[in-house]
């Protein structure tokens, strides 16, 4: 299977750059090969009482600084990931490469000093007594995709994170959470809609292209996630009365089947790379709720994966004729296992 496999072509003024209102959004549902146009508060209609949310809880990090090295030169950073209180894995743009021991400095005056690389992310110390978190709180930028082209705002402060964020850590929203405000919450709820949370700490990685064609060659980044003895409970719970269990974006998806590799889903800390593509056997997963990604992409691969390649590149065709809106700020997909 081949990465062009998952191509198509996508006019540039339907990739959303701004977000719209909480469950404002359209809402293309894709049922048993048949399309569905409706929109986002439709979802209520569509679940059944009984039927299991799963939400990822992650929380975004202001993981975007700009800094400037002893030279004068201009460096962007994007965090990857929080090593500890101190240090950060990040991607660094910089007219020239970085060495061992080389000094960067904050607006704000902070010093950050490069320990290294590893692999495409360099390592870098907060010369600082405060926690990154708090540093980052305090100077970082909202870390935009790189396909919203214009600077990160207040309001994206409040909207690239979902109503339930939790556990900071993230450097990309679990976008098709964005969808969901406290009012389609409360009418899930009231419906007997039942949810629960799982944690994928999203990294910059999630946004690199695939550098290989055969998917077979493919080698994903690696991301923390978590799903404790509650979760866990939960779903097997839902299992058990034949009701669905609903994946709230497709990192919920690959945290859950993550830690369904055994063929049971059991409580898991730690790393995951798992690479979901057709040909993969869902284990945990019913149904999911998606927004449209990007082609060629690990995310657009999981999809096909979930509920058929032809079908799903028929619909994101029907989409782009429909003019929906694409990727992080854009419309969603419901969608249940092939």
């Amino acid at each position: 299977m081949r990465r062009t496999d998952f191509d198509f072509e996508l006019p540039p003024d339907l990739i959303a750059q701004s977000p719209v209102e909480r469950g404002a959004s359209r809402l293309l549902v894709l049922k048993d090969g048949h399309i569905e146009d409706r929109s986002f508060p439709d979802l209520v209609d569509l679940l059944h009482e009984g039927d299991l949310l799963v939400f990822n809880d992650t929380r975004v990090i202001p993981a975007r600084l700009y800094a400037q090295k002893q030279s004068g030169g201009q460096v962007e950073i994007l965090v990857e990931r929080l090593l500890d209180q101190n240090r950060i894995l990040a991607q660094v743009r910089s007219g020239k490469s970085l060495s061992k021991g080389n000094s960067l400095f904050l607006d704000s005056g902070i010093c950050l000093e490069v320990l290294g690389r590893q692999d495409d992310w360099i390592e870098l110390q907060f010369q600082d007594p405060r926690s990154v978190l708090e540093i980052l709180e305090e100077v970082g930028h909202v870390p935009l995709p790189p396909y919203i082209r214009r600077p990160d705002t207040p309001l994206d402060r409040d909207r690239y994170q979902t109503v339930y964020a939790r556990a900071p850590g993230a450097v990309a929203a679990p976008t098709a959470g964005l969808h969901f405000s406290e009012a389609i919450l409360e009418r899930l709820a009231q419906k007997g809609v039942q949810s629960t949370y799982v944690t994928l700490h999203v990294g910059a990685g999630t946004f690199q292209p695939m550098r290989v064609d055969n998917l077979a060659d493919h080698k994903m980044h690696h991301e923390w996630l978590e799903i404790p003895e509650g979760t866990v409970a939960a779903v097997q719970h839902t299992r058990e009365r034949k009701q669905r269990v609903v994946a709230v974006g497709t990192t919920t998806a690959r945290t859950l089947e993550s830690a369904s590799q055994s063929g049971v889903l059991t409580p898991f800390q730690g790393e995951t790379d798992l690479f979901i593509y057709p040909g993969y056997r869902f284990r945990s997963v019913d149904a999911l709720i998606t927004n449209f990604h990007l082609p060629q992409s690990t995310l657009l691969m999981l999809v096909c994966a979930f509920a058929g390649q032809k079908t799903v590149l028929e619909a994101y065709q029907h989409a782009v004729h429909g003019k929906y809106r694409f990727f992080s700020y854009g419309d969603a997909m419901f969608l249940e296992l092939r």
